[in-house]
């Protein structure tokens, strides 16, 4: 027992030492073997509490003076500005499609692709959601899709957004650099516009909102991929890094506190083996 209570009192100076060291010098922190950071955490790794522009502290004026009066103001407000409540933002993407032509117009699903946004649809029934707003990219692929799934979700038709921000384009050069795809011109033309379309639906939910909030979007892979990285904060240049197969589910959350987790990362898991596809087939012959 000596020898016990001789190791936790020890075991505890020494904690008490090495945090105190901390404090006194954040640069002494070691590091695990397997990163290559030099300081105790890297920028990009610390946590943006204000990424949506809603952090309440950030809405609301702040205190002028130490008075009883100035603080109750200020704290009134503060609570006020609050979220209370979570939002889900469920992303689908299309189904396989043909790449055939020069116009979007001809880039149908396949049937295989039906197949699967009908089992997505299905998969979306099963969960019981009560949906508060579905949205779907104009390209023709993705309204495709969204046809399919509406007939299995308990949602109108009219009351779809047709977003034309979500169209599939090229976010951002991705890292590392992909020899074989390089649309520079795009990345100009398109990365403002897909990151127009993050801060559109990328947000806490506002103070007023009474009960947790489900969006369904219905896009497409870089776009999805994208919203992943930028919604968890992680270098937007690794979307490229992420595969998700066609008409599969990823679900992120946004609490209250403007902290963002996700839930399903491309979720195909539902569907039959054979049904399983996540490249665009070139022609005819690859198509089921």
């Amino acid at each position: 027992m000596r020898k016990l209570t001789s190791f936790v009192c020890g075991t505890g100076a020494g904690l008490a030492v090495y945090y105190l060291q901390r404090l006194r010098d954040p640069q002494a922190t070691v590091n695990n073997s397997w990163t290559n950071s030099e300081k105790p955490v890297d920028p990009w790794a610390l946590w943006d509490t204000n990424w949506d522009c809603r952090e309440p502290r950030a809405l609301v004026r702040p205190l002028r003076n130490s008075q009883p009066e100035e603080e109750n103001r200020y704290n009134a407000e503060l609570e006020k500005a609050k979220a209370k409540k979570a939002r889900h933002i469920i992303l689908v993407r299309h189904g396989e499609y043909l790449d055939v032509g020069d116009s979007d117009d001809t880039h149908h699903l396949t049937e295989r692709g039906r197949k699967q946004a009908e089992f997505t649809g299905k998969r979306l029934c099963e969960l019981g959601i009560k949906w508060d707003k579905v949205v779907a990219s104009t390209m023709v692929r993705a309204q495709e899709t969204s046809d399919i799934i509406l007939k299995q979700i308990d949602f109108e038709k009219e009351k779809v957004v047709n977003c034309a921000f979500l169209r599939e384009g090229a976010p951002i050069p991705p890292q590392p650099p992909v020899g074989h795809w390089k649309p520079e011109a795009s990345f100009l033309r398109d990365g403002s516009r897909i990151e127009a379309a993050f801060r559109r639906y990328f947000y806490r939910a506002y103070p007023d909102q009474e009960k947790e909030s489900y969006t369904l979007i219905v896009g497409h892979g870089n776009v999805i991929r994208y919203f992943v990285c930028r919604a968890l904060q992680f270098p937007a240049e690794g979307w490229l890094r992420i595969s998700i197969n066609h008409a599969s589910i990823t679900w992120l959350t946004i609490s209250p506190s403007g902290n963002v987790s996700i839930k399903y990362l491309g979720d195909s898991g539902f569907m039959p083996a054979e049904l399983l596809t996540h490249r665009i087939p070139r022609d005819a012959k690859n198509v089921v």
